[in-house]
């Protein structure tokens, strides 16, 4: 299918073969590669029928007038202002599900890998220290209570897979799912008091900001480990350090952060923690799944079918 005559922005660098099918298919223009971009838009967003890619904020929008439908790469689109997006008629999508199995895989490998400190047990083997004495005893996930804050459609795959590794799993969210037989908690900090592990992947936004907070954190205690495949934004981050490094927290597995990239190096000095640099769904079947999700909803908007995984 293709839309050579349909001028469409992308916003950021995506995956070759998303790429590849999008110039297939359209008149592409890359704002990312744009030395003004001020100027870039003035000549071409006028024109512009589609966006593919997030951060997209109002502003954005405001300058594109013919702009009909934005397509995110990703499940999360907290980087995209809906509000705006509805107010001008514009539809928007995700990629939900094809990722849900990367991100479930992952947040299961981080807290293995933090439970038996796997990364530092690597470290120690490098350094010649293991000579010298082994690293100790330390813990492991069987017969532990982790408690899912957001148990959406990732939350469910991480919870069949806690319960594979012999785990209770409890869950925390603005509604009781009556077909799910987990124990729910309406009260996060209720949770996290019975919980040895807390995993958040609810989504991020203005709603869920600082969700775990210093007091929720405090309930997960000295013993209890926490896990973020979600958003940083969703954790009090400079509490979450105070208390990693004051032991009122037992740990952290951490794939997101407030201001990631950048982050605080007080995390590098934490032998608690296990650091990843957001890479959840970074594998190459999800990405390619991902973007031919993007590239799909793209095609129905102009075909004029319904779209795939709309969330306005």
């Amino acid at each position: 299918m293709t839309h050579q005559a349909i001028d469409l922005l992308q916003t950021h660098a995506l995956l070759d073969s998303c790429e590849a099918a999008l110039a297939e298919r359209f008149t592409v223009h890359k704002l990312h590669e744009a030395a003004d971009p001020a100027a870039f838009l003035a000549e071409h967003g006028p024109s512009i029928r589609a966006i593919a890619g997030g951060a997209v904020s109002a502003d954005l929008i405001a300058q594109l007038p013919a702009l009909e439908i934005i397509a995110n790469f990703g499940v999360g689109y907290d980087s995209i202002d809906t509000h705006a997006a509805r107010a001008a008629n514009v539809r928007v999508t995700n990629t939900p599900s094809v990722l849900n199995d990367a991100v479930a895989e992952l947040t299961i490998g981080l807290m293995i890998a933090l439970a038996r400190r796997i990364p530092q047990a690597d470290q120690f083997v490098r350094q010649g220290r293991w000579p010298q004495g082994g690293m100790g005893l330390l813990s492991e996930l069987t017969g532990k209570t982790v408690g899912i804050l957001g148990l959406g459609r990732i939350g469910k795959e991480i919870a069949s897979r806690a319960q594979a590794m012999k785990m209770r799993v409890v869950y925390y969210g603005r509604h009781r799912q009556e077909s799910e037989p987990h124990v729910f908690y309406d009260n996060l900090v209720d949770m996290a008091r019975d919980s040895d592990w807390l995993v958040v992947i609810a989504p991020g936004g203005k709603g869920t900001e600082r969700i775990v907070s210093r007091e929720v954190l405090e309930a997960l205690g000295p013993q209890g480990n926490l896990v973020n495949v979600a958003r940083g934004t969703l954790i009090d981050e400079p509490a979450m350090l105070e208390l990693l490094a004051s032991g009122g927290l037992g740990g952290a597995a951490l794939d997101v952060f407030e201001n990631e990239p950048a982050m605080p190096e007080a995390f590098f000095a934490l032998d608690n923690v296990v650091l990843s640099p957001h890479q959840g769904s970074a594998t190459v079947q999800t990405r390619n799944a991902m973007g031919a999700l993007v590239v799909a909803n793209l095609d129905a908007h102009f075909a004029g079918e319904p779209l795939i995984s709309a969330v306005v």
